[in-house]
Parts: structure tokens; C-alpha cells; sequence
């Protein structure tokens, strides 16, 4: 429940923090809360992927591209992501997450957030996601480009990643 006021603040502060584009790194402040903790005291795996959700409508929100999205009828879905923890997150303990756009192809949209504390990176995470149609259906890679201008100029996916995605389908049955 308490990822919902967080998402409502990060929706109500926007109209006050600077407005960005596709391509820029949106930073995301927090603070770790009680209720994030697990029973090591330090910030619950899940919490890092609940909190990335917020990172990426940061992103959205301040780019104008939720309100793009939302007039078409499309929202966005996680398809696949995986992460990295380097440094634990403590009670209390100020971070923030930087969330990129890092490029798109022809089905999917990637993204990489990473979860900072006094510029000591604690996390690193690569996100695939995609588009669907409340009418049914996926959005496709020309709809998309359409609707966002700027985002048909897409930047090279790293190469890594490609094959970090490629990797992590599961076999056919």
C-alpha cells in the first residue's frame, strides 16, 4: 500500500521538478521506510523492483510521454528485467534511483535504472518492457516511434543487453 503514496507523490511533485526528455537520466530521490525492510534490517529485494516502477513513471511523467501513452489508450508492461545488489539500503538511508531510456527495437523498449546512496551505486538493473493497447494487442515499434517523436533518433542498445534479452526468453514448450 505504501508504494501507492509514492506514486501519488511522484505524480503531484511533477508539475514542480524540471521537465526532461526521452533520452535524459530522471533522478528519483527516496528514503528507505520501515515497511521496505526485510528481516536483515536492510531494504527487501521486491522493494527494489516496486520502487523501479516509480523510477520509470518519473521518467513518463516529467518526459509528457505518460500523458502521450494515456491519450492513445496504451500503458506500459515489464516483460523482463534482472538486477545486480552491490551495497545494502539501511533504515532511513537517503538513494536515489537514475532511470534511462537506453533504446528500442522492434518489439521491445529497454531501460536501465540504477539505485544510488551518496553516489555509491547499490544496484543496476536493465529493464525490457513494451506497450499494450487497452483495446487488445501489443503497440507497435512505428506506432510508437509516431507518437514520440524523438524516440525514432533511438539510441544504440548495447550489445550486452541485446544478448541479455535474447538469453533470458524461456525454451518453447
Amino acid at each position: 500500500m505504501n508504494l501507492i503514496w509514492r506514486m501519488m507523490w511522484a505524480k503531484l511533485r511533477t508539475p514542480f521538478r524540471s521537465r526532461v526528455g526521452i533520452w535524459d537520466i530522471v533522478v528519483t530521490p527516496f528514503r528507505v521506510w520501515p515497511t521496505d525492510l526485510d528481516v536483515l534490517m536492510h531494504m527487501n529485494n521486491s522493494k527494489f523492483l516496486a520502487l523501479m516502477d516509480i523510477g520509470r513513471m518519473d521518467l513518463m511523467y516529467r518526459s509528457g510521454v505518460w500523458k502521450k501513452i494515456s491519450a492513445q489508450g496504451w500503458y506500459p508492461v515489464v516483460a523482463g528485467q534482472t538486477i545486480s545488489y552491490f551495497s545494502s539500503l539501511n533504515p532511513g538511508k537517503a538513494f536515489e534511483i537514475r532511470t534511462q531510456l537506453l533504446g528500442l527495437d522492434e518489439k521491445w523498449v529497454y531501460l536501465e535504472q540504477k539505485f544510488y546512496s551518496r553516489n555509491t551505486l547499490c544496484a543496476h538493473a536493465i529493464v525490457r518492457t513494451r506497450f499494450l493497447k487497452k483495446t487488445g494487442g501489443s503497440v507497435t515499434h512505428h506506432e510508437l516511434e509516431d507518437l514520440l517523436e524523438d524516440v525514432g533518433h533511438s539510441h544504440q542498445i548495447p550489445q550486452w543487453v541485446l544478448q541479455w534479452s535474447e538469453n533470458s526468453k524461456p525454451p518453447s514448450p
